[in-house]
């Protein structure tokens, strides 16, 4: 048996990297190859395409970032796990250099692409499996928060709002560059769900 050419998650990391920054269309194989320090080929017989290269690196992405929400999630009052989740999705949407906006908002804008320039269904799924994840545990969340007399609204409807505001930050984030913006957005949001004077 031949030995592997490059460590498989090494290249899922650093295609994701660049998938991030510059999108599907913007990023190439040999961009890619050269990053990682490997064969153009390598990456065609171990992925067979570019699209097929982004779905397994964006699931990478997704696990990681899942794990990280759960955690956020996971203690302190109900306002303090919903601020968690804000900040982690902002500090997400604000990360690199210059800032590399939501991977998830840039991949839903090169869905419907001219045919071999963009993103397929199967993309699609993939995003809206990570969206829908994520509003299962706002929801799983609120529901808690619920039972300990923290929140007292219909948490399925609330997790969907949020999720619906993070969508909106997103777009807002590329449109205007303002961080201190998105925190007073998310901080107002919390407030609505909860009330000015929710825990």
């Amino acid at each position: 048996m031949r030995p592997r050419e490059f460590d498989h998650d090494d290249v899922l990391r650093i295609a994701f990297g660049q998938f991030w920054r510059k999108g599907v269309r913007g990023t190439s194989l040999s961009d890619i190859a050269r990053d990682a320090g490997v064969q153009r080929g390598s990456l065609y017989n171990a992925f067979g395409s570019k699209e097929a290269l982004f779905l397994q690196a964006y699931e990478r992405y997704a696990g990681d970032y899942l794990a990280a929400l759960q955690k956020a999630l996971g203690t302190g009052s109900l306002r303090k796990r919903l601020t968690a989740f804000f900040d982690l999705t902002i500090t997400n949407f604000r990360s690199g250099s210059p800032p590399r906006g939501c991977p998830t908002t840039r991949g839903l804008m090169e869905l419907g692409a001219a045919e071999g320039e963009g993103l397929d269904e199967e993309a699609r799924k993939a995003f809206a499996t990570l969206i829908s994840r994520i509003t299962a545990l706002v929801q799983d969340t609120l529901v808690a928060g619920a039972e300990r007399g923290e929140f007292s609204g219909h948490p399925a409807a609330a997790a969907l709002h949020i999720i619906t505001v993070t969508r909106g930050l997103a777009v807002l984030e590329r449109a205007y560059d303002d961080e201190p913006q998105l925190r007073r957005i998310a901080a107002h949001t919390i407030d609505l769900v909860l009330g000015k004077t929710g825990r």
